[in-house]
């Protein structure tokens, strides 16, 4: 993450803060996040240098306006005209990070071979909150590599419980056996 998008973030969060909004503009920001994620090309639109500023802050504002607070739109619109838009999603990690903190709220991602169910994600959430006694916040990421099971990263953590894990732990053992 770089020093621009923590700085943008931080006042974002701050303004939010003060004004009683962080808690509202949290999912507004997640749903930018989501719609610059599924719609690479809406962000390549956004960020073309051969359209003028001007046209480019348009098209955000008649895709945003009303369906976001003003906070997030301005914002989105400083990050457009500085040529920082590319840094949103680091952004958002950092105004979510700074939100957890504020709520004591524990950011973690199950990593696992296919996207977990909402039944599935919402246990494993449970369980969580159950072993370390906090509120989770759970993402899920989905890595085919892994092959089976979970592996959780949490506070710099990593449960590793996956397929992929023990079998590099067998390979181990097996390469470290004198024969």
């Amino acid at each position: 993450m770089t020093q621009t998008a923590k700085n943008y973030a931080d006042a974002l969060y701050d303004l939010a803060w003060d004004e009683q909004l962080s808690e509202e503009l949290l999912p507004q920001l997640r749903g930018v996040r989501d719609l610059l994620r599924q719609n690479p090309d809406y962000l390549k639109l956004l960020s073309a240098a051969n359209l003028p500023v001007e046209e480019r802050l348009g098209v955000l504002d008649e895709a945003l306006r009303g369906r976001v607070h003003a906070y997030v739109l301005n914002f989105l619109k400083i990050l457009l005209e500085r040529g920082h838009l590319d840094q949103f999603r680091d952004c958002f990690v950092r105004y979510r990070a700074r939100y957890a903190q504020d709520h004591g709220i524990l950011q973690a991602t199950a990593v696992t071979a296919a996207p977990l169910s909402a039944a599935m994600l919402d246990k494993l959430s449970k369980r969580l909150s159950q072993l370390t006694g906090q509120r989770i916040e759970l993402d899920n990421r989905a890595d085919p590599s892994v092959l089976g099971g979970v592996r959780l990263e949490f506070s710099g953590r990593m449960l590793d419980g996956t397929l992929r894990n023990r079998l590099d732990g067998i390979e181990k053992t097996l390469s470290e056996t004198v024969l």
